[in-house]
This record gives C-alpha cells, structure tokens and sequence, in this order.
C-alpha cells in the first residue's frame, strides 16, 4: 500500500497536537503510526539520501513516542527534566520544540560550515562553473560595478542533472569562491520540528543567514520543499511553498549583507512552477555528466593516491566511461582496488591495480543514468525555453 505524505503530516499533527495538550497516550498512539509512514516512505524512496532522511525522522517520531510513556508515568515536570538531561540525537530534536515554541532561533539543527573547495576542485563543467560566475560570483566580487550596472548582487540558483554529477560541490565551491558562510539544510530537517510549523523553520533559515555578512543556503532534494501543488496537497505544503516563495522574493540585493540560496534537484520537473519564474530562482543551471576531460580528471583524482600498474591508460579507460556520472567513476575506482587488496589479505602477494582490473569492474557496473533520463532533462529545458 503507497503512504502519502498528507496521511504521514495528519497522523503526526495530531500526535503533536496531543503532545502538546498533555493527552500522552493518545499521542503515542499516533506517533508511532506516523513513524510507520514514514518508514514505509523510506522504503519506497528513490535515493538513498531520501532514505536516510526519512528513516532518520521515524526515528525521531519513535524517540517522541518514548518520551510520551515517561511523561504519562512521571507527570510532565519529571518528563520536562528528563528531556533536559537527556544527549544525543533524539534529545537535540526535543530541544528544538522548546526553543521554537519560544521563538528563538534554530541553532540546534542548522548546520553552518565553511568549505574548503573550490572550482579548481571539481572535474571538468567548465561551461557550468562559467555560468555560475557570470551569474552569481562576479557580482559578490565586485559589487561596485554591480551597482553601476544594475547588477544586483546574491539572489537564486537552482542546479539539475542526474544524480552523481557533482551538484553539492559545486555549491560548496560557490561558497568557497566568495568566502560565504555555508547552511546545509535538508527538506527532512526542516519538516521534522515538532511545534508542526514547518513555515517557521524556513522564516528561521534565512534570518540566521542573513545575519551573516555572506551566506550561501544549499536546499538538496528541493522538490520534496516545494513540489508541486495540488488540490489534496498536505496543509503543510500549502503553507510552505509560499513562505519560500516569500523569502526568495525578500531577498536585498544591494544591501551589504548578501545572500544566495541554491537549491539542487534530480528531477526538477517535480518543482512548483511558481518557484521557477525569475525573481525567485534567476539561473537554471543544468549539470550534466561529465565529458571527455573531466573523467579523465575524475580517474586522475581516483586513482591518484592508489598504486597503479603500468598498463593503466587513462585515455582507453575515459573513452570506456562514456555515459557514467562521477559517482559511477568513483565507485568503479574503489570496486577495482578491492581486487588486489582482498587477494593480499588473502594472502596473496601485494600488486597494483592493473587495467584488467578497472575494465573488469566497468563492464560488471553499468551506467547509472540510462538515456531515457537524460531524454527526460532535454525535453524539460525545451519547455522551459
């Protein structure tokens, strides 16, 4: 049976609705039945990053529903002082309702960070990076002549491609290149609070990074926040969506502290249209996988620190990877490594990696990304044009 996300947001509003009116049986019940959901939403999800996030938010659900057994026992003080004492996840995810209810900020589950890479360390996409410069990075660098042209500075950028292509470093890089403060948020993280109101968290998301003088915001998996709406859309989706449309519209473009949010998707026919129109989203920038130079780069880097045999052509091996995304590179350089390594431990002779062994694991893995996909983002950029 498919689980919806507006049958997983009703079981868990009213848990939290009974949660917060003291009815703790009640709201145990309905805990765990939206965790159920949710679990099932896991085992249905597309990627494993979605699986993760999802699995991870039944197991807060389940932490919830526990605490609901220790409040029913003890009375809500002794609960109240329990959660305070408490470590870990699950207590970190409790903490997060007191502070909201309260109004303060959301330090708790953002998570801020400066990267340390840069363009010059990704692979190839030099027609992506260009794009992104001209659209979003010389305007931070040089905001003087910004503002002779009229050239406002920060604003949104939504990069889509196949899965594996590279589309969070390039947003790390983003913000490496202009030396912003970097908020990595996902759709799970800020679904999960238990006040239920999602708008809120998104409201807290961008005055945390507009607080900072240069920040990036980097929203993964964009359309599981603002997909598209329908008449049986869950209330929170109909309340998200335009508080995100909100903050992108808000954004100053010529104060000093300036702000870029990127978001990034494998399937960006799954977004709201509303979000796509300029003023919200100025770039659609496609990520594609990666050409002739850049697997060579990519099996350069993979390789690099791994000892090689002398048969190893890097050029035969880039012509073989046509059609494999990054990811599918990196993992065909780690599949063929174990070869001799699980030889040697086997007690074999230790040996390098030989072209045999790189070709062999190329032909048992095939491409991740099959051309109907890709079919799918052509057709996709022409209806946008």
């Amino acid at each position: 049976m498919t689980v919806s996300f507006a049958t997983f947001d009703r079981l868990k509003s009213k848990g939290v609705a009974a949660y917060q009116n003291g009815d703790y049986l009640a709201s145990k019940t309905y805990l765990v039945d939206a965790a159920g959901c949710m679990l099932d939403m896991a085992a249905a999800a597309r990627t494993p990053d979605a699986r993760r996030q999802h699995e991870e938010l039944a197991e807060e659900l389940i932490e919830l529903a526990k605490d609901c057994d220790r409040l029913h026992a003890g009375g809500r003080h002794g609960g109240m002082n329990a959660r305070r004492h408490e470590g870990g996840r699950a207590g970190s995810a409790r903490q997060g309702v007191k502070e909201d209810e309260g109004g303060s900020d959301a330090s708790d589950w953002i998570v801020k960070d400066k990267p340390n890479i840069g363009f010059d360390d990704i692979a190839g996409l030099e027609d992506v990076k260009q794009e992104i410069r001209l659209k979003m990075i010389y305007p931070f660098q040089h905001p003087e002549l910004a503002k002779q042209y009229g050239i406002g500075v920060g604003g949104g950028i939504l990069l889509y491609g196949p899965p594996g292509t590279g589309k969070t470093m390039i947003a790390k890089a983003v913000a490496h290149e202009i030396d912003a403060v970097f908020f990595l948020v996902s759709p799970a993280q800020m679904m999960s609070k238990w006040v239920g109101e999602a708008e809120q968290n998104v409201r807290k998301l961008f005055d945390a990074a507009k607080a900072e003088t240069t920040s990036v915001i980097f929203l993964d998996e964009i359309e599981a926040l603002v997909p598209k709406r329908q008449s049986d859309s869950s209330t929170v989706m109909q309340r998200v969506v335009p508080q995100i449309l909100q903050e992108l519209e808000g954004f100053d473009r010529g104060a000093d502290r300036a702000l870029l949010f990127v978001g990034a998707t494998n399937r960006p026919w799954m977004l709201d249209e509303a979000i796509l129109r300029p003023g919200r989203l100025d770039a659609l920038v496609y990520v594609g996988l990666p050409d002739a130079p850049a697997r060579f780069r990519l099996l350069e880097i993979h390789f690099g620190d791994r000892p090689i045999a002398d048969d190893v052509d890097f050029g035969t091996l880039c012509d073989r990877l046509e059609g494999y995304s990054g990811a599918d590179i990196k993992s065909i350089a780690h599949q063929a490594a174990q070869r001799p390594f699980l030889e040697a431990i086997g007690g074999k002779a230790a040996r390098p990696i030989t072209q045999a062994d790189i070709l062999a694991e190329i032909d048992e893995t095939p491409p991740s990304v099959n051309p109907s996909d890709l079919a799918r983002y052509d057709k996709f950029v022409q209806g946008r044009k």
